[in-house]
């Protein structure tokens, strides 16, 4: 009895820990957009940048824990993941931060579309009741008045959405392989897409170079490997739940550092898209989250 209570109150608070690190997890992934709208730099040349260093921070990080054996599910996920860094990155450029965290926060609804044909995974009946909610809310942020550059940055967003799907349903194509090792390959993806921005578009001033290391070495690198620590050791809804705070933090966030409001069409698009997901992983027990 003594053992089991103390068993019991050791994995209470490894529980406790682990849902505090996700929250910084959320927390450290939402910077992601005031850092992106602080670095002076084109969006190729951030996403390269970015992820040099943090594919040298996973490297050594996971050391002697990775596979980069190609697989049909590992290149699928490398690819996928890259697509979402980069159009992550031109969409918070171009797009307010909200729009691009929000419109990107619907990957489930692709996931939810796509699994019976890639995976053989029948869609629940309520699963299109939260497709449905969630596409009327992604439509919403189109509502409010943008410019050219704004409607590219939304699209891009879009984008962005169904590259987290894509990469999503690879790792769950191939189970067994390491989503870190998809991760870093991803991230070597985007670094050789952006060799040309690299050098010819280099960080100028202190400033940006410390952006971009804090983007590479903490938003992006240390944040995963914090994510890989919890994931184990939290319930799948838990995990879900606390990763909303990522699409909450992260437009407040700009909003204070760099003053930019998302619209109000933008913020009633995010409201219902949140809420959609959330609820669909409390009852469904899924869901899925964005950490670019």
């Amino acid at each position: 009895m003594g053992r089991h209570g103390v068993g019991t109150g050791e994995n209470m608070r490894e529980n406790a820990r682990a849902a505090w690190g996700m929250a910084a997890t959320a927390v450290l992934w939402s910077t992601g957009g005031l850092a992106i709208k602080l670095v002076p730099l084109t969006p190729m040349a951030v996403a390269g940048w970015r992820s040099l260093l943090s594919a040298a921070t996973l490297l050594l990080v996971f050391r002697g824990r990775l596979d980069f054996r190609p697989t049909r599910a590992r290149c699928g996920a490398a690819v996928a993941y890259a697509a979402l860094l980069v159009t992550n990155v031109a969409a918070t450029k171009l797009t307010t931060a909200a729009n691009a965290i929000l419109l990107a926060y619907t990957a489930p609804v692709y996931v939810a579309l796509f699994a019976p044909m890639v995976l053989g995974e029948k869609t629940k009946r309520a699963d299109w009741l939260f497709v449905v909610a969630s596409l009327g809310g992604m439509a919403l942020f189109f509502l409010d008045r943008l410019s050219a550059q704004g409607l590219w940055g939304n699209l891009l967003a879009v984008g962005t959405g169904l590259s987290y799907a894509a990469f999503t349903l690879c790792m769950r194509a191939g189970r067994e392989d390491s989503p870190v090792s998809a991760v870093i390959a991803g991230h070597g993806l985007t670094v050789l897409a952006a060799l040309p921005f690299l050098f010819s578009a280099a960080p100028q001033t202190l400033g940006a170079a410390l952006g971009l290391a804090y983007l590479g070495v903490i938003q992006q690198g240390l944040s995963l490997s914090l994510y890989v620590w919890c994931i184990t050791r939290l319930p799948a809804l838990s995990a879900m739940l606390l990763m909303t705070l990522e699409p909450i933090v992260n437009p407040l966030l700009v909003a204070v550092g760099y003053g930019e409001w998302p619209g109000f069409w933008s913020v009633l698009g995010g409201a219902v898209v949140v809420a959609a997901v959330t609820l669909r992983g409390i009852f469904g027990r899924g869901g899925s989250g964005t950490d670019a």
